[in-house]
């Protein structure tokens, strides 16, 4: 079901809008960015007090392609696209680093996974090759050799900042006229003969015949009250940050290996030098409890120094805990609604809102206003909220 035919209409009225977002993240800003450019009046809401207060903040900042379904490679394509030539676009910092990814192999498992996907990686554009551990050493210095069977690095990867990009694309979105709504809770999406008509906050009520949620692990709570089951579920997760030190690699590691209490963990230096980290919890942890934990630190940093030992001496400055909105399949849930005409689902990222957001608000946009582009189904179906759910993401 598409947008509602009420659009372009609502706008002359007081408190109308040609689309409304619910949320000022990953995804929410993006988007409004990218509805500025196609000169539709928009509206953000959040309950927070300014863009990226949710999970953005959490985020670590890798921005990658290496993804083993097509959907998520073409639209995290343009992403990377667009972080990396924002700066010479817009003359603005990001911290953008082009440093690459690099999935670590150590047992065969791994190996034949890694190698299985780079016929489909390569098919939808993806730079990607299969490396030798010795020519992974001269990507990764210091890394420990011994079992390292290889692994894949994508070199045109890379981070940016998710603080610095966040308040950029929020700062375009509102030079392109959009309205954002801060420190204000969305109450309920209005709707009337099975189409949306609006939003009412605690603060005031808004027409539009579009409404996108772009509430991330809020998302299955707010479209219950519309009877819509969005299937995003909030995992927890960890992460740390190291003291500036100079910097030796560029690269985010991510190894595949499973360890206690952990299904892989992940490690990079970001532009200013510091060493960022995460881990993926096995078995998941369900919730929305954001205070960190004592085992954080045990778990990732021996895995860390065990495989870069020079690692051992950083000093670790903060540690922190967020919130995963994740879908059953690890891809998100990108699509409008099939029951409730003008709503239009955004959400469920898997951690992953900051690199597909770019390309994501991109697409909805076109979503919208009714364009298409030539890899739009192929996206679209990939991350309908109405599939089956019956594969996972291998690189999730």
């Amino acid at each position: 079901m598409g947008p509602s035919p009420g659009y372009g209409e609502m706008n002359r009225m007081k408190n109308s809008y040609d689309v409304i977002v619910i949320g000022a993240g990953s995804v929410g800003v993006p988007t409004a960015m990218a509805l500025a450019e196609k000169n539709v009046k928009t509206l953000v809401i959040d309950k927070n007090a300014s863009p990226g207060q949710g999970e953005n903040k959490h985020a670590l900042g890798g921005v990658r392609a290496n993804h083993s379904i097509p959907g998520k490679i073409l639209i995290s394509l343009r992403s990377l696209e667009i972080f990396s030539t924002w700066e010479q676009k817009t003359g603005e910092n990001i911290d953008w680093l082009k440093g690459g990814y690099l999935f670590l192999a150590y047992r065969r498992e791994e190996e034949d996974i890694l190698k299985n996907l780079l016929p489909i990686q390569k098919k939808f554009g993806l730079n990607i090759d299969y490396l030798s551990p010795d020519e992974i050493s001269e990507i990764l210095p210091g890394i420990r050799k011994e079992e390292l069977l290889g692994g894949t690095f994508s070199p045109d990867d890379g981070s940016a900042s998710p603080l610095l990009a966040i308040n950029s694309f929020y700062s375009k979105a509102r030079a392109g006229g959009v309205e954002f709504h801060f420190g204000e809770q969305v109450k309920t999406v209005t709707t009337g003969e099975g189409k949306v008509t609006g939003v009412i906050s605690d603060k005031n009520s808004y027409l539009s015949p579009i409404v996108i949620d772009a509430a991330g692990p809020y998302s299955r709570q707010l479209c219950s009250r519309l009877g819509a089951d969005i299937p995003v579920f909030p995992e927890l997760h960890e992460g740390g940050i190291s003291e500036p030190v100079e910097n030796f690699f560029g690269c985010l590691v991510v190894d595949l290996r499973p360890g206690p209490g952990s299904k892989n963990y992940y490690f990079y230096q970001n532009k200013p030098g510091q060493v960022m980290f995460s881990i993926a919890p096995d078995p998941p942890l369900i919730g929305t409890e954001k205070g960190a934990t004592s085992s954080f630190l045990t778990q990732v940093c021996a895995r860390m120094v065990t495989a870069v030992p020079r690692l051992k001496n950083i000093r670790i400055r903060r540690t922190w805990r967020g919130i995963y909105p994740m879908s059953p399949d690890g891809a998100p849930l990108i699509g409008w609604d099939r029951e409730i005409e003008g709503l239009l689902h955004a959400t469920g990222m898997c951690g992953q809102g900051f690199l597909l957001g770019p390309g994501t608000g991109e697409l909805l946009a076109r979503m919208v206003i009714g364009e298409t582009k030539e890899n739009d189904p192929i996206i679209l179906k990939d991350f309908s909220p109405y599939r089956e759910f019956e594969s996972h993401e291998a690189l999730r």
